[in-house]
């Protein structure tokens, strides 16, 4: 194909003249023309190998051989939608059922973790006869209106806070209002969301959901304390709301020691509601959500059919079935937790180093590393943590930022990411910031001599 042969500076230029702006690239400045993946790598035009520790969505590896071959055999004898009886679709729900709890146990196949939020809201709306939500602060739930509206990592910058959303404070133990040497931050934050109903209440306002990210992620890679949702959940409940798990970015294993991050709140924890997205299809498009009969039955009492032209499709459900497959096969649940836990003591030995290391968080192949510009304020380094992103793609490892002050360094990668990984990128970094710091020294020095 002629696209195969084009050049990298026109590939940018068809883009930049045919694709809106608002669909940003990865370093605008000099964004890479991928190619080619497999596994946890990824190649440009002239075959440059780069190490991807950030796409959570090619969950068990970029173009996995199983999945890919799940698509093409399924593909080849039948792709239409879920009106038909079709083995496939049943055959993927009960596989889900089987890592769920038993409360949760009908399932709705949609194509995006937004399509799968959306849905939530509304079965959590039908059921309670309520219209308000509560979200945390920086949350990101999706780009439909229905989400960007309790998303606070994008609606401050469009049109600002609706009536009905109503905002908690971010369990951050490391930022937030209760830190890490608080006694018991979990019933602290958990006391805030109770705030926030009694508030809402007052208002003569009903509350349909708690929405959460199981593990938020663009707040900053942020582990929430042991113990929150239960609490949070009482309170909810109390209410006559329920509790919606987003695990479109953290779920599949990637926890390590759970196959779902909301298990990490207790063994029994059961929220109402659980959307998956992302990693779920290895790149297909593929989404669900998970409820109970009770929160189903209410919305089937409608009588307005729910359909979705390619949820649940038999494709779709042969890539779901595969990706369960390799989860199992090669065992990437206790893979993620011990690279991870490798991954976090080579970041921990780099925080004792470098001090501009301020926090490093995180569980399984979910993991953040705060930069700061000093310790008692613990100033965001948001210009020296997009320095480091920048040179770590110099040395062909792609890293990215996230948190409200864009200093956080995220790891996300796919599942098969190995320890001689986590060795070669902590090494790269540790380069990185010894350079950064050698040349602050001889700033400083200069500025010293008379």
């Amino acid at each position: 194909m002629a696209a195969d042969r084009r050049g990298k500076a026109e590939t940018l230029a068809l883009r930049r003249r045919l694709i809106s702006n608002s669909c940003r690239l990865f370093f605008p400045e000099d964004p890479i023309k991928i190619v080619r993946g497999q596994g946890q790598y990824l190649y440009d035009e002239q075959g440059a190998e780069y190490l991807d520790c950030i796409n959570n969505v090619a969950h068990v590896g970029h173009c996995h051989p199983l999945v890919v071959q799940a698509a093409h055999r399924q593909n080849q004898v039948l792709n239409t939608n879920s009106r038909y009886l079709h083995d496939n679709i049943v055959d993927y729900a009960q596989r889900l059922a089987e890592t769920l709890p038993e409360k949760l146990c009908v399932f709705y196949f949609l194509n995006s973790g937004s399509e799968a939020n959306d849905l939530a809201l509304r079965l959590a709306r039908q059921y309670t006869g309520h219209w308000d939500v509560v979200v945390l602060d920086h949350a990101y739930h999706g780009h439909l209106s229905s989400l960007i509206d309790i998303s606070p990592y994008k609606f401050r910058d469009l049109d600002g806070q609706k009536e009905w959303v109503h905002v908690a404070p971010l369990p951050d133990t490391y930022r937030g209002l209760y830190r890490e040497d608080h006694p018991n931050p979990a019933g602290a934050y958990a006391s805030e969301v109770k705030r926030v109903v009694n508030s809402v209440q007052e208002k003569g306002r009903k509350i349909a959901a708690f929405f959460v990210e199981s593990l938020p992620s663009v707040a900053g890679q942020i582990i929430l304390p042991a113990g929150y949702f239960p609490e949070v959940a009482e309170h909810i409940h109390g209410a006559g709301g329920l509790f919606i798990a987003d695990e479109i970015q953290v779920g599949f294993g990637r926890a390590g020691k759970h196959f779902w991050a909301f298990q990490l709140q207790g063994e029994d924890f059961v929220p109402d509601i659980v959307t998956m997205g992302k990693s779920i299809g290895n790149g297909h498009p593929v989404a669900c959500v998970a409820t109970t009969q009770a929160v189903a039955r209410a919305f089937e009492a409608t009588g307005v059919e729910y359909f979705n032209t390619f949820g649940g499709s038999p494709v779709s459900c042969a890539v779901g079935l595969a990706v369960l497959d390799v989860l199992e096969k090669e065992q990437l649940q206790a893979h993620a937790a011990s690279v991870g836990s490798v991954l976090m003591g080579l970041l921990g030995q780099q925080k004792a180093k470098h001090p501009i290391i301020g926090d490093v968080r995180g569980i399984g192949l979910f993991i953040g590393v705060d930069l700061i510009k000093d310790t008692a304020t613990r100033t965001p380094a948001t210009e020296e943590a997009n320095y480091v992103v920048s040179r770590l793609k110099e040395n062909y490892i792609l890293l990215s930022t996230d948190g409200p002050g864009r200093n956080v360094l995220k790891f996300k990668p796919p599942m098969c990411f190995n320890v001689d990984n986590a060795r070669h990128v902590v090494a790269k970094m540790d380069t990185i910031l010894t350079d950064m710091e050698e040349k602050v020294r001889s700033c400083e020095t200069l500025r010293l001599r008379p």
